[in-house]
């Protein structure tokens, strides 16, 4: 997932064994048998759900679903740890005129006069719990709910749907049997779409009839990892390289016609990016892949991983404006990498047998730290960046990794995906530390390239790697979860080297410097000047002074962030407080940037407000404006442009 911004772009599990892992998955499906009316010994179960979007306009998506069941208490659950998020933010507040009704005959959705409406009480040590007693007679229950598509903070729970488009993830949708493991719930699916929409999705379709679509029977989790996209202005796009046998697409929907054009160069990039994970991975498992992209202004940016598609979302001038390849690039590289790693293959600990079990989140910097770096290396050799945008981006997270981030001195990288499910992000993010396993993973993977390289005497690299961890036959959508100990053995197939001892020391280092040692061993170093990269020109509405003053600030002159021991720091500037004057002068971004250049020879002088109450102070600070790069190591060989960036 990119996280939200949920990369999602903020910086958008288990190490046990299989065999507890199966012990647990057991006990937890035997409790919740003793409560549930399914008998426990059934191998696999038929569902049927209806969704309803025309009225989405309103926000609203009527659900109707029909389960089977037996006589005694049940036992249903609204999906809450949904694979990617990495969290249990299942919107479940979301819900709304939620009834059951038991029904005697086999016709689904009949409600006949004889249908009882059941009562029904919520779990009150865990929201997402439904339960149910289930009269003598009764054989199928129909659920039906509104599911309201609210505004809000994080992936889920923030708004997915406009009058134009929507992005239907079906986990919102439904309701499930306890106790039983995701993929033995089969679940005939069905969707009405508004008059004249289209859509997109890698989900089988087994038939339409004007806008009420018709999937083919999937299990459980297969159905919740294949979203549908659909808008009234829609556009498909076939990318698939000529002699490719797997199909890939650009779906798009926008609240606007004009959005949904594709420029040849994006196109091009596209269809290069399937060529490229082709040859970096050396194997598909999927049956088809569809890019989902919305554009939309109402719709906050994110991006969420699936097995088969991703769900991009974006600005809706993102395709059309001047930025549209390195976006695009920088969030279908990364999502389309996840159906490697994070689909195919994901660690242990994430892989839980449904969506109550909760998720340990330990080796994120593998799923979400990989990832990242190899999807912003291929949106380099694909063609959506430049080299010179590549070194840009690696020196400012070099460079933000490093003193510029003073959490790193309490907290280790570790303990950032450790706790992620009880991150919400907020203030102080260089001091409290986010979700930096994601540009953290960029610096590790890197410098885990270069040892490779090292070793191997050049013969082999991280693509060796990624060709024997993440290849074999394509046998579709498949699962096939991993162990701290699996993927250090499989580094050491590629190339000897202590990987278990480099990872742990790299994992829970306290050093208050980012670890270069991949972009040294590449033939680069980081160095600050006064000149700001491209991909990082000052814009007019922001300003980025961690590295000079020790601040960021708004249009507004809202503070964003603030850089503990820096110069603002020091003169009692904190997150939230707002910049009124700049030497006396009303706060503008420009006058700010003049300010710090100017301060070799005079003090920057602001004067902020903290709740109303004003302060001015003289910041302790004479170095200019500061901003990092990278600059060649004279005499070494440039291993990152020549060779980790080359096409494949």
């Amino acid at each position: 997932m990119h996280a939200n911004s949920s990369r999602k772009p903020s910086w958008p599990r288990w190490r046990r064994s299989l065999v507890p892992f199966c012990i647990l998955a057991g006990l937890t499906a035997a409790r919740a048998a003793k409560t549930s009316s399914r008998p426990a010994a059934a191998r696999s179960v038929a569902i049927r759900l209806r969704v309803d979007a025309r009225r989405v306009a309103q926000k609203i998506l009527a659900t109707q679903e029909i389960l089977p069941v037996h006589a005694g208490p049940l036992t249903l659950y609204y999906p809450k740890w949904i694979p990617g998020e990495h969290k249990p933010d299942g919107p479940v507040g979301n819900l709304a005129a939620l009834e059951f009704f038991g029904l005697g005959g086999a016709n689904a959705y009949a409600s006949s006069p004889s249908a009882r409406r059941l009562r029904w009480t919520r779990g009150l040590r865990d929201v997402y719990t439904f339960h149910l007693t289930i009269p003598p007679g009764v054989r199928r229950l129909e659920v039906r709910f509104d599911y309201l598509v609210l505004s809000g903070s994080g992936y889920e729970r923030g708004v997915s749907a406009t009058a134009n488009l929507m992005e239907l993830n079906w986990n919102q949708n439904l309701l499930y049997l306890a106790g039983l493991p995701a993929q033995r719930q089969i679940v005939s699916a069905s969707l009405r779409l508004p008059a004249g929409w289209q859509f997109g999705t890698a989900l089988p379709l087994a038939g339409r009839q004007g806008e009420l679509l018709r999937f083919r029977p999937a299990p459980l989790n297969r159905l919740v990892d294949s979203p549908v996209l659909a808008g009234r202005y829609f556009r498909e796009v076939n990318i698939t390289p000529a002699g490719e046998p797997i199909e890939h697409y650009l779906d798009i929907a926008a609240d606007q016609p004009q959005a949904i054009a594709v420029t040849p160069r994006l196109r091009q990039a596209a269809e290069n990016l399937v060529v490229q994970t082709g040859r970096l991975f050396g194997a598909r498992h999927y049956r088809d892949y569809h890019f989902l992209f919305s554009l939309s202004n109402y719709v906050p940016f994110s991006g969420l991983e699936h097995h088969e598609s991703d769900d991009s979302r974006v600005p809706l001038k993102t395709l059309t404006g001047p930025r549209a390849l390195a976006i695009a690039g920088s969030i279908l590289s990364h999502e389309f990498v996840h159906s490697w790693n994070g689909k195919f293959r994901r660690p242990r600990s994430l892989s839980t047998p449904y969506y109550e079990a909760p998720e340990e989140t330990n080796l994120l910097w593998v799923y979400e730290g990989l990832t990242d770096y190899l999807g912003n290396v291929l949106a380099v050799r694909s063609g959506f960046w430049t080299r010179r945008q590549y070194r840009a981006y690696l020196a400012g997270i070099a460079a933000a990794l490093g003193p510029g981030r003073p959490g790193r001195a309490w907290r280790p990288l570790q303990d950032t995906a450790n706790a992620i499910p009880g991150e919400f992000g907020g203030a102080w993010a260089s001091w409290r530390r986010g979700s930096d396993y994601y540009p953290e993973g960029d610096l590790l993977w890197l410098e885990v390239d270069a040892i490779i390289r090292r070793v191997s005497h050049g013969r082999r690299s991280l693509d060796d790697f990624c060709r024997e961890f993440f290849g074999g036959p394509n046998r579709g959508p498949q699962l096939k979860p991993f162990s701290f100990q699996q993927l250090t053995a499989a580094l050491e197939r590629v190339a000897r080297y202590p990987w278990p001892g480099f990872f742990r020391q790299r994992l829970n280092s306290l050093a208050p410097q980012a670890p270069l040692g991949g972009i040294e061993a590449s033939g680069w170093r980081l160095l600050f000047t006064a000149q700001p990269p491209r991909m990082q020109r000052p814009a007019p509405n922001f300003v980025n002074a961690l590295y000079s003053i020790g601040l960021t600030a708004f249009a507004n002159g809202a503070i964003g962030d603030v850089l503990v021991t820096g110069p603002a720091f020091r003169a009692g500037l904190a997150p939230g407080m707002r910049l009124v004057q700049v030497a006396g002068q009303p706060y503008t971004p420009a006058r700010l940037l003049a300010a710090i250049q100017a301060s070799p020879r005079q003090p920057v002088t602001l004067t902020y407000s903290n709740q109303g109450n004003l302060t001015t102070a003289t910041l302790d600070y004479r170095g200019g404006q500061k901003y990092p790069h990278l600059v060649r190591i004279a005499g070494t060989p440039d291993i990152l442009d020549n060779s980790v960036l080359r096409p494949r």
